[in-house]
């Protein structure tokens, strides 16, 4: 084996661990709440499945990704082959929709009580559950057509691009429809909308804290407490993770863009296509867990227990 191809191997499993040890860590600290009795805030069901949605886009493509870097070429099956892209896509596109209704969920939840959100406040929490559930059904239809472009071998005459990932080959074939035309428009729209949606509602976060805090400074002077409410720590936390999902966002739409157009791309082109996408699931649950203070509770709890005397 070569030493590059076990670099990018080492690589790939460990951006998979890291990954599946945040997103657990943080399923496991919703478990434990729930045990305990804690009461739950209206954002933390989108998180639960974001987690879960990470999950699904980590194991789809780093476990397959990290077996075909270390020399187990092809290993699956035309059947397994569909499978593990058609998952891959679903989990990408409900961690799209969950982190675009994390932003707006929180928007609403800091926004003052004398402007027209105020109604939405009480409504929001009835609807993230049904809201999270048609994500998931919508993209699970949607993205059917995904099998379609993947096979277990490129050697159908008829493919005019494909793309070798090692353990399958995803095609671009010249019987290309107008339903396919239709089926990627729409996926686009999908897409463009959330992110707007996305962005928007991020800015007007960033708008309602700094005008909070314009109001405290005008209030209190200079005796303003340095310590922020647990709202602002949650939306701070948001706010990162937004910017850090529209930069890699971005970066793996342009990556993907390339294997797309390119009719021969190199190896080093699809392994960083496939480290992009698979960064954001694996960072994600550390910023939300870094910026939650329950889990800082939780941490000088554990530790008080275990400093006491027995």
């Amino acid at each position: 084996m070569a030493t590059r191809d076990l670099t990018m191997g080492m690589i790939f499993l460990s951006q998979t661990l890291t990954g599946i040890l945040g997103n657990f860590s943080l399923l496991s600290h919703y478990l434990y709440l729930y045990l305990t009795g804690c009461k739950f805030r209206s954002t933390d069901l989108v998180i639960k499945h974001l987690s879960v949605a990470n999950c699904l886009v980590i194991l789809s493509r780093g476990v397959p990704q990290t077996m075909a870097a270390l020399g187990m070429k092809h290993f699956l099956r035309d059947i397994g082959c569909k499978l593990v892209f058609y998952v891959h896509r679903v989990g990408r596109d409900v961690s799209i929709c969950s982190t675009c209704l994390l932003s707006i969920s929180q928007a609403i939840t800091i926004s003052p009580r004398n402007t027209r959100w105020a109604e939405l406040k009480a409504k929001a929490p009835k609807y993230i559950g049904f809201s999270v559930a048609l994500f998931w059904m919508v993209n699970l239809i949607l993205n059917v057509m995904v099998p379609l472009h993947v096979t277990e071998n490129g050697s159908d005459k008829n493919m005019t691009r494909e793309v070798d990932y090692g353990y399958s080959y995803s095609v671009i074939s010249d019987r290309f429809t107008v339903y396919g035309a239709v089926y990627g428009a729409l996926v686009l729209l999908r897409d463009i909308f959330f992110v707007a949606l996305l962005l928007w509602a991020s800015s007007s976060m960033v708008f309602t804290l700094y005008r909070h805090k314009q109001q405290v400074q005008y209030i209190r002077g200079t005796n303003v407490s340095s310590r922020s409410s647990p709202e602002s720590r949650a939306t701070h936390s948001i706010l990162i993770l937004v910017c850090t999902f529209v930069s890699l966002c971005t970066l793996s739409s342009l990556f993907h863009s390339c294997l797309t157009v390119l009719s021969n791309p190199s190896v080093w082109l699809v392994n960083t296509s496939a480290l992009i996408a698979g960064s954001f699931p694996t960072v994600s649950p550390y910023i939300l867990m870094s910026h939650d203070s329950r889990v800082h509770s939780l941490c000088c709890a554990c530790t008080r227990n275990t400093q006491s005397p027995g």
